[in-house]
């Protein structure tokens, strides 16, 4: 269902405001330079620092530019069962293709808990469901077991973001849940042996600064090309590491300032990048190819 390189999208600020004109831009450049999908307001979306109104904001824009040309999966997760299914009811309304619902972070719920928080979202929406597991963000790890659990009584938890780091575990859940069931990494710099191990694609925010080249990434592999996929993965090795040297969407969002494409501005309590982080993503946007 979704495959490729898609982008987990930065939100743009000017002024302390969402920048809807550089947020659409930015979507049209993404599209133009081949990127498979788009994912708004998830975690490099700055999400828990946009008001409701805003993260509803910046889906409508999102879907309005997409214009149907590829899909759109929006962030809808929450630590609160409740806001997640009224952010995932608001994703089908304006028309995604899909919902990114993280695993509640904080209350560090047990399994059956991180069961029962999913499949009340899956049935209480019918849209396409992709689980966001990612650990080292919020706490907790959903197992296969689980996620298999929630496969089989689930018809629209469709896939997985997988950010585990754990390279074993495409393998794990391709053999455990099917086929059918969508593994999208959510790490840059493991993409290509995530490939390899049975992935469909990767929700990247390497996407942001570099689309053209994680696209054609993606396009090599699903062609056969595997020498060619490796020697761009090699490329864009020193730009993932650079852009997670401070929290993410900070470096992110300095690169896109570099490219002209928007502010380098993040809300508190994410502060813009300090000297150290300009040198290290200068370089690697030069090494990329990105920069003179």
């Amino acid at each position: 269902m979704f495959k490729g390189s898609i982008v987990a999208l930065v939100t743009p600020f000017r002024d302390g405001e969402v920048d809807d004109k550089s947020y659409q831009s930015i979507i049209e450049w993404q599209i133009s330079e081949g990127t498979d999908g788009l994912v708004p307001v998830g975690t490099t979306g700055e999400s828990p620092t946009l008001s409701h109104k805003e993260h509803e904001r910046v889906v409508d824009l999102c879907i309005e530019a997409s214009a149907g040309r590829v899909p759109v999966i929006a962030g809808a997760g929450s630590n609160s069962t409740e806001e997640a299914v009224e952010l995932t009811r608001y994703a089908k309304k304006a028309g995604a293709d899909g919902a990114l619902i993280v695993t509640p972070y904080y209350n560090k719920p047990s399994q059956d808990g991180l069961y029962s928080h999913f499949k009340t979202i899956a049935d209480s929406v019918d849209i396409p469901i992709i689980i966001y597991n990612i650990p080292p963000r919020s706490v907790v790890d959903m197992s296969v077991e689980t996620m298999t659990r929630l496969a089989e009584d689930c018809h629209n938890i469709v896939g997985v973001k997988d950010a585990t780091q754990d390279l074993v575990r495409p393998l794990a859940t391709r053999a455990s849940v099917g086929e059918d069931f969508c593994l999208l990494s959510g790490e840059d710099a493991t993409v290509l042996s995530f490939l390899v191990n049975g992935g469909d694609g990767c929700i990247s925010v390497t996407a942001n600064v570099a689309p053209r080249a994680c696209a054609e990434m993606h396009d090599a592999w699903q062609a056969g090309d595997y020498k060619r996929a490796m020697s761009i993965n090699d490329r864009l090795f020193p730009l993932h590491d650079a852009l997670f040297v401070e929290p993410n969407p900070v470096p992110s969002k300095y690169a896109l300032e570099k490219l002209e494409k928007a502010t380098s501005d993040v809300r508190l309590p994410l502060t813009s990048a300090n000297s150290n982080t300009q040198k290290l993503v200068d370089a690697a946007m030069v090494s990329a190819g990105l920069l003179n």
